[in-house]
């Protein structure tokens, strides 16, 4: 169940992030439009819940684990940015990803 809440705090913070990224991608008139709209403020909302999450996760997944979920983040973020920002995954995205994730596998193991 932890491992489960861990995933869901990863995912959440990755789609904040995209949240964040769209933000960036507009232009505001007023002064602090690129810090006070809706997608900065959610984005930094779902970033407060999900550091809740994984504190409440840490009740049962090891240190040592937790890097290993966390770097699911990734992939979520990649997938994520494929589908709402019609970025394309490249080949040496794809090659990356794999490095990072089997580079924190072999780390804790």
């Amino acid at each position: 169940m932890y491992i489960a809440v861990y995933l869901i705090s990863v995912l959440i913070a990755s789609i904040s992030q995209i949240l964040l990224k769209k933000s960036a991608m507009k232009h505001y008139s007023y002064k602090w439009g690129d810090y006070l709209n809706p997608y900065v403020i959610c984005a930094y909302g779902m970033l407060f819940c999900s550091m809740f999450l994984t504190i409440f996760a840490y009740r049962g997944v090891d240190l040592k684990t937790g890097p290993v979920i966390e770097a699911v983040s990734y992939i979520y973020v990649a997938v994520l940015s494929a589908i709402f920002l019609k970025e394309k995954i490249t080949k040496r995205k794809k090659a990356g990803l794999i490095v990072i994730v089997i580079g924190v596998v072999i780390s804790n193991l």
